[in-house]
């Protein structure tokens, strides 16, 4: 066990840990030059395209030193907040990180929050200055960046490139030098920490664990604490580039189990193995179900694909459990499904997916955010949809969930970013200065009012320079209202949300402009309005498109002018009443894209 190293990889999107990957793994021949491409362990075609990583991955790797055989582990961790929970798992299978930052950008937000989850589980940190081939690259004012963070000497930074492979060599020497091997015992009842996993369509759910305690065998009888669930351990084995099998494994080995697991709810991240034979006493601490922090509906455009959309949502839902997902329908858009989502980003890459994938053309609603509800009888409910609103009268009060965000940024733009902020009824809880240039500010903010389009707003203008990073923080009570979209008196059901009553108006107003523009004109006059209960608080009429009747008269009685207006009115009126207005499908797009 002292020649194991388990280490993850901390970074923000886009400073260059899955190429440096790359290099360790070349570094280790544990890829031939034959399998060698950028972003190895990148292996989803939009992982690639986005340069993101959405699933994180694990790999072995063999390493001589001093004479000595090494294993290093390396589990990497997908970089983007939405995927916090898996992140905190990946860094509970480790002894050990390596600290990313790039050395042209220096420090951001998500590097922060994921340092402080690694050092929260006492991980040795190898601080590594990336990207130092870069003509842009300013590797003084980094260096005391991450000396004033973690507080380190200006010696222990590794400066590197994952492009030359710069300083490879070094990483490598100091992981088995710094970061202790892994404690346990191989006598002790199997306790084994599942930290990811995936869906094989031949061999069922593929679970990665890394073993705590005991070993385990090819062909035992094990067992999955939090679902109660107990199966045979058909296949286990090591992650290289391939799966390895293997006989047995023991203490501080990382692998995978295959027990011909068909649903996905059976293997859920964080999850204890034990032997049904001689079980742990106690699981691993920090096992917590996956919260959806977003919802939206997800409909078919064409009616008839409701089936195959469900089929899909199944399958997808295999290789991403924290997908969830329930049917729902709506009066403008027929059959569909609920989602939840971990943010914004997991929504916008399930809706890509669904695309890709399964060649799924879907519209999806307003995002929002689950609320909490007390009525006036002194109940309690959780409402993920404004259509689920109870009527007026009987509420209480609404509870909406706060976040604590993080915004870094260069000090030039810190009044815009306030501004912006503020405007979002966000509350500055502190402003730090990481240097001269750079500045920390920490606000509290209601999730609702992120979900829409402030994460564009805070790029256009910090000018791309701005890292945003948030957790959950708890729910407060808020004077919330539902604002309801009526078309000819009927309520569009997709387009109504929930929404603070001090901007309700103004948003009230801006959606009735928008969709006077979008929707076609008919033969009868259409009533745009905005609704709180029965109180109408804007409107807009989208006027009928009408034939000049009285083209013919030309002189004569008056009356006979009014004869035939009075018969055009009477058609209009009872065309009014049979007809229907279509609400076309960039109208809901549109109320997405409002500013």
């Amino acid at each position: 066990m002292d020649k194991i190293r388990n280490f993850c990889i901390i970074a923000h999107i886009d400073h260059g840990k899955s190429t440096l990957a790359d290099r360790l793994l070349e570094k280790t021949n544990t890829i031939s030059d034959r399998e060698l491409h950028e972003q190895v362990l990148d292996d989803m075609e939009l992982e690639r395209e986005r340069g993101i990583t959405i699933k994180s991955h694990a790999i072995q790797m063999n390493y001589r030193y001093l004479d000595n055989d090494y294993v290093l582990n390396l589990i990497d961790t997908p970089g983007h907040v939405d995927f916090s929970y898996e992140v905190s798992r990946s860094i509970a299978a480790c002894e050990g990180a390596l600290l990313i930052v790039d050395a042209t950008q220096g420090i951001q937000a998500q590097t922060i929050s994921n340092l402080y989850l690694a050092i929260e589980n006492d991980l040795e940190i190898i601080p590594v200055m990336n990207k130092m081939d870069m003509a842009s690259a300013m590797p003084e004012e980094v260096a005391d960046q991450i000396v004033e963070l973690i507080g380190c000497d200006r010696e222990d930074i590794i400066e590197a490139s994952g492009k030359t492979g710069l300083g490879v060599e070094e990483i490598l020497k100091r992981i088995i030098e710094v970061i202790p091997a892994p404690k346990g015992d191989n006598n002790a009842p199997l306790q084994a920490l599942i930290f990811d996993s995936v869906f094989n369509s031949y061999r069922g759910i593929v679970a990665y664990f890394k073993i705590v305690n005991g070993s385990l065998k090819k062909g035992e009888l094990v067992k999955f604490v939090n679902t109660g669930k107990e199966y045979y351990a058909d296949e286990i084995g090591v992650l290289r580039m391939t799966q390895e099998p293997r006989k047995e494994m023991f203490s501080g080995d990382v692998g995978y189990i295959i027990s011909g697991i068909k649903a996905s709810k059976e293997v859920k991240v964080g999850d204890t193995i034990t032997s049904v034979i001689n079980p742990c006493t106690n699981v691993i601490e920090g096992f917590e179900e996956v919260k959806p922090m977003v919802f939206a509906g997800v409909y078919p455009i064409d009616a008839e694909d409701y089936e195959e959309l469900r089929n899909s949502m199944e399958r997808l839902q295999l290789n991403d459990a924290s997908l969830t997902f329930e049917p729902e329908s709506s009066m403008a858009l027929g059959f569909g499904f609920r989602c939840g989502f971990l943010g914004l980003l997991h929504m916008e890459i399930i809706q890509e997916r669904l695309d890709r994938e399964f060649d799924m053309n879907v519209i999806t609603t307003v995002p929002n955010v689950s609320y909490k509800i007390t009525t006036t009888k002194g109940e309690k409910i959780d409402v993920h949809n404004p259509a689920g609103l109870p009527d007026p009268k009987y509420l209480k009060e609404i509870e909406e969930p706060y976040i604590t965000s993080q915004i870094i940024t260069k000090s030039e733009y810190i009044g815009s970013i306030m501004t912006l902020c503020l405007d979002k009824r966000g509350e500055l809880k502190r402003q730090h200065y990481l240097t001269a240039e750079r500045v920390e500010m920490t606000f509290e903010m209601p999730l609702s009012e992120i979900v829409f389009d402030f994460y564009d707003k805070l790029k256009s203008i910090s000018k791309g320079y701005a890292s945003f990073d948030y957790q959950q923080s708890g729910y407060k009570v808020a004077k919330l209202v539902k604002l309801d979209i009526l078309l000819n008196s009927e309520p569009v059901d997709a387009l109504s949300t929930l929404i603070h009553q001090d901007n309700a108006y103004s948003f009230g107003k801006r959606m009735c402009e928008k969709l006077k523009e979008l929707i076609p004109r008919q033969q009868f006059d259409i009533a745009i309005q905005a609704g709180i209960g029965s109180k109408i608080i804007a409107r807009q009429t989208v006027k009928a498109v009408r034939k000049d009747v009285t083209a013919k008269c030309y002189g004569g009685d008056i009356t006979r002018k009014r004869k035939l207006l009075e018969k055009q009115k009477k058609g209009k009126k009872k065309m009014k009443q049979i007809g229907n207005v279509e609400v076309p499908q960039k109208a809901f797009l549109a109320v997405l894209k409002l500013d």
